[in-house]
């Protein structure tokens, strides 16, 4: 593999795991006691691509120790506690938790041990050295697997969230194994091809964290707390202006008062995954039927009506102040679009804007 480009993915590796650490403490939209983990971890990262690096190219007595240290021990304690966090494990009630730093502050001690007693480059030195890296990958190894099974038994979170935290789990266990493999191959073969591979793994790790992950899980999280809120207060109840689009003066059936009554009450169109045949169903007509009396009688198909509900419930959060804090996405989420595509096309469609153009609109700053 050519050295250019493994320089050039440990440097980006570098630079973007240190900018997504400094993005989570200091922005609001992803601030929490969790992310402040995930942050550690991701600086822990960038610092341990970076000595990988820069060790490449020399053999800096500082570079050594701090490789010595094995940041490996730290990254996956920190790792582990940011999965504790997300899912609100027992195991935050007390301090058990913390003796998985116990392994790092070992290393360190050994190695501060190393330095006073001048064993550096002895027997015993290297022997501690191969010892604390196996011992690395086996604590690991046993973390990450852990982490899994405490999110799979996890019950205090959402699905979506659950879904997120083991694609980042699995994420981790294909760099562990890569990792692994990448020992395996030095120690026996003396190549350096999987060493190669992990970087440029971790590189895309990073990329996926940094455009997928972090971002998709504060929607996730930012929905959830919108979710709450709007029940709580019963602001959740929004009238739509769907009974002043009735043509005064015209007799409505049965079946649209009905139609207007349960969408209104029961809110349907939050669901994204309500289809005609719901609808019909939850009204007690054939699917047909309801099309034709809603083509009919408000001049729309199925889909239009409810999404014409979905765009009046997304304004008035928009242009409600104390939902500013909450993601635009999060947002259309709430009000029943299934994605953020299909919010951002239907609203845009109505409005000729976008929802957060529309925001802005609202509020200008």
């Amino acid at each position: 593999m050519n050295r250019t480009i493994l320089d050039f993915a440990m440097i980006a590796s570098t630079l973007i795991g240190y900018f997504l650490s400094i993005a989570l403490l200091t922005t609001s939209f992803y601030r929490s006691r969790a992310n402040n983990y995930l942050s550690f971890t991701l600086f822990l990262i960038a610092s341990l691509t970076f000595l990988e690096w820069y060790g490449l190219s020399t053999a800096h007595r500082l570079i050594q120790i701090f490789d010595s240290l094995k940041l490996d021990f730290l990254i996956a304690a920190t790792l582990f506690t940011y999965f504790l966090f997300q899912i609100k494990h027992p195991l935050l009630n007390g301090h058990q938790y913390k003796w998985i730093y116990l392994p790092f502050l070992g290393s360190v001690i050994i190695e501060i041990a190393l330095y006073l007693f001048n064993l550096y480059g002895s027997y015993f030195d290297i022997l501690i050295w191969y010892s604390k890296d196996v011992l690395s990958m086996v604590f690991n190894v046993f973390l990450i697997f852990s982490g899994r099974h405490f999110i799979r038994k996890a019950e205090t979170i959402s699905e979506e969230k659950r879904r997120w935290l083991l694609q980042l789990n699995l994420f981790i266990i294909g760099i562990i194994i890569c990792w692994i493999l990448s020992r395996v191959e030095f120690y026996l073969m003396n190549s350096l091809f999987t060493y190669y591979t992990l970087w440029l793994l971790l590189c895309l790790f990073l990329w996926w964290v940094l455009y997928h992950g972090i971002f998709k899980l504060r929607v996730i999280t930012h929905q959830k707390e919108l979710h709450a809120y709007l029940v709580s207060t019963k602001h959740g109840a929004i009238k739509t202006t769907s009974h002043s689009k009735r043509r005064k003066g015209t007799a409505v059936s049965e079946l649209i008062s009905e139609l207007y009554r349960v969408m209104e009450e029961e809110e349907l169109y939050k669901d994204p995954l309500l289809s005609r045949l719901d609808l019909a169903t939850r009204l007690g007509t054939s699917e047909g039927y309801l099309s034709q009396i809603i083509n009919q009688e408000i001049n729309k198909s199925v889909i239009q009506f409810v999404n014409d509900y979905r765009v009046e419930a997304a304004k008035k959060l928009l242009h409600t102040p104390s939902f500013n804090k909450y993601a635009v996405e999060a947002i259309g989420l709430e009000s029943g679009f299934k994605s953020k595509s299909a919010f951002y096309a239907v609203f845009k469609s109505s409005l000729s804007m976008s929802p957060g153009a529309y925001r802005k609109l609202q509020y200008p700053s």
